[in-house]
């Protein structure tokens, strides 16, 4: 039941003890997401970090009445709206199942106690900060460096599991561009490999 989560920690901190992941298994619940529901809407407060057994999920904003997708989350990966948890604040981001998601909650009461009972699990909390922020900072800086056709390309070299799995009007806003300019790059692209 919480296998995946067990190695994704041990992942992070190898010399993780036996009774740190025991007081930690504990506080540990299984919620299953239906595809089109939601971790969290925005102006909720999110109250859980939650790790994703099965399933996928995507993280979008809306502005101007559009939907603006930040990132796509999968099986073995955390999602949160980690400003709202961590501030206990209402979200400024949907998180939605894309797929049937079955996820595996932490709540923030209980990784405060975390934090306090055990040195290991502050060194998790971090690295997993860490983790997060490479991933943010990474994506903002290839939307503020990269052309839309560089940004196509990472997506389709390092994310390509995307492009199976994502509807292409989603992917374009990912990368931020419109689903018209996709199409074109998707084409340019196609008469370049004949």
């Amino acid at each position: 039941m919480f296998d995946r989560i067990k190695a994704y920690y041990q992942s992070l901190v190898p010399d993780l003890p036996d009774q740190v992941w025991l007081t930690l298994e504990e506080r540990l619940s299984i919620r299953l997401v239906k595809k089109g529901n939601f971790l969290v809407r925005e102006g909720e407060t999110c109250r859980h970090v939650s790790f994703i057994n099965f399933g996928l999920v995507r993280i979008y904003y809306i502005s101007e009445g559009r939907e603006i997708c930040t990132g796509f989350v999968r099986a073995n990966e955390y999602v949160s709206e980690y400003n709202s948890f961590l501030t206990q604040s209402p979200s400024a981001l949907y998180i939605e199942a894309m797929e049937d998601t079955e996820v595996v909650d932490l709540s923030y009461q209980d990784m405060q106690m975390g934090y306090e009972a055990f040195p290991f699990f502050e060194r998790f909390g971090r690295k997993m900060a860490e983790k997060l922020f490479i991933i943010l900072s990474s994506q903002n800086n290839r939307l503020l460096t990269l052309t839309p056709e560089q940004r196509y390309e990472f997506v389709m070299e390092q994310q390509s599991w995307i492009l199976q799995k994502i509807p292409q009007y989603m992917i374009a806003s990912y990368i931020g561009i419109t689903p018209e300019h996709l199409s074109r790059i998707r084409k340019k692209r196609a008469e370049r490999s004949f």
